[in-house]
């Protein structure tokens, strides 16, 4: 499906999906450290209902997704397990936006250029909604994090600290 003009490919498969959201922009500070905590306080929102996507390989050479909490770090043992591998390491920047078709801070969990398995930090489904990367750098959609999660097939667990 292509998207309508300024219209992201993680937007357009929402709507395909039938999943509502609600688009939010916000400033977006390139220089920040944690960009997921810079967007909650542009939005004005709790750091625990904004949530980064994260890229990872697993096992060195599969690459997978990871959706936790802005506040929180991703535990790559949890990920490895949870996914059923062996090991997972983050990905390099460069790598996630030739996989995805994003760039860095904006990455989506949908619509990326290959679909990859995702894993939602169970922390989401303690939110009625949640906000995640759009797409785009500066636009976050919130979401029902339970229905996008059994929408698309995403494994749930334990994998932030």
């Amino acid at each position: 499906m292509k998207p309508a003009s300024g219209q992201t490919p993680g937007l357009a498969l929402l709507e395909k999906a039938g999943i509502a959201y609600t688009l939010h922009s916000h400033d977006y500070d390139p220089e920040a450290g944690r960009k997921g905590l810079q967007a909650a306080e542009s939005l004005g929102v709790s750091p625990e209902r904004v949530f980064k996507t994260l890229m990872i390989w697993l096992d060195k050479e599969k690459p997978a997704c990871a959706v936790i909490r802005s506040d929180h770090k991703l535990n790559l043992k949890a990920v490895a397990a949870a996914l059923g591998g062996k090991s997972a390491a983050m990905m390099a920047p460069p790598d996630a936006e030739r996989l995805t078709a994003y760039k860095t801070g904006g990455i989506s969990p949908f619509g990326q250029k290959k679909r990859v398995p995702v894993l939602l930090d169970k922390h989401a489904l303690g939110q009625e909604r949640i906000f995640v990367n759009a797409g785009r750098r500066g636009l976050q959609c919130e979401i029902d994090p339970a229905a996008a999660a059994s929408r698309f097939d995403w494994t749930v667990g334990a994998v932030a600290e």
